[in-house]
């Protein structure tokens, strides 16, 4: 087989935001914006790379999440632990800097994992963990 991740999809709660973070700090383009205010989906990837994606989407949009499972979704989105992803780069500690120095939420400076990764990791401002490997 074979298979590609093409599409993830990541809560948003403020588009603008989100885009500041994705567009302008991690440098991806936006290849979609569909909606308006705070429904918007918003398609984002890294330049060059048009077939990975990243869709930031207002959280549980979707009709039959229940009010209950909309607070629930805000409440771990508020902690930090509802959505991750894990990108990569070739340049860590650049990455990391250049993230930081945009005001990122740090959550772990680059770090050798007892596993064998060397990451890093921030908090984008809805709250979803984005860990970034290092690419060896």
């Amino acid at each position: 087989m074979d298979i590609t991740i093409h599409w993830t999809f990541l809560p948003h709660t403020d588009p603008e935001t989100s885009l500041a973070f994705y567009r302008d700090a991690l440098g991806f383009e936006v290849r979609k914006d569909v909606g308006s205010g705070a429904m918007r989906w918003i398609t984002v990837g890294p330049v060059g790379r048009p077939d990975t994606s990243i869709v930031l989407e207002p959280p549980a949009a979707d009709p039959s999440v229940s009010d209950e499972e909309r607070r629930t979704i805000a409440e771990m989105m508020a902690k930090g632990n509802y959505a991750r992803i894990t990108l990569a780069t070739p340049d860590l500690d650049g990455t990391f800097e250049r993230l930081a120095a945009d005001g990122a939420e740090v959550i772990q400076e680059p770090t050798e994992q007892p596993y064998g990764i060397r990451d890093c990791a921030f908090l984008d401002p809805a709250g979803n963990l984005v860990r970034i490997n290092e690419v060896r």
